[in-house]
């Protein structure tokens, strides 16, 4: 068997589509609406008081409907992150980025968002944060509102108040 000398594969682009509908329930309704007012919601489980965002009108681990609304802070904690070097077709975002786990003030749940206006080198668990709004007339029914969050300056917050969020 003879072998060619040839370059290593390095990338390979596919061709994919993919269409879907996405209809928000009650709850996401509420919350996307909330955010074309410059507001953060959540809601609380009956049960374990937990505080879920976005909401999803119940509560993952009890089971039941979360109809209590929570007005949360634009502001929070760094519980875990990654720093992105791989670039890949059509990203926008200047390598290296951090994408992170952020726990809001008030919430029991991370979501994933973006952390800039920092070397993603200096970028740390536990890190106070606070979200850099989209100007208003851009606003619209979603998370882009929050351009990405920032660090505030404050002292990191003790391991303690977001382990059981990692």
């Amino acid at each position: 068997m003879s072998q060619v000398a040839s370059e290593p594969v390095t990338a390979v682009e596919t061709p994919i589509r993919l269409q879907y509908r996405y209809t928000a329930g009650h709850a996401t309704t509420r919350f996307l609406r909330a955010l074309t007012e410059g507001r953060l919601l959540g809601q609380r489980c009956p049960r374990c008081r937990k505080v879920y965002v976005p909401p999803r009108g119940s509560c993952p681990t009890c089971g039941v409907p979360t109809d209590e609304e929570v007005p949360l802070a634009d502001r929070g904690i760094v519980t875990s992150f990654c720093i992105v070097n791989v670039p890949f077709v059509g990203h926008a975002i200047e390598m290296p980025y951090v994408a992170a786990s952020v726990l809001l003030d008030g919430a029991d749940i991370t979501f994933q968002h973006l952390v800039q206006e920092i070397p993603a080198a200096e970028v740390r668990m536990g890190m106070r944060i606070e979200a850099v709004w989209a100007p208003r007339e851009e606003w619209g029914p979603s998370l882009e509102n929050i351009r990405h969050f920032r660090p505030t300056g404050e002292p990191d917050a003790a391991f303690e108040a977001y382990k059981e969020h990692l």
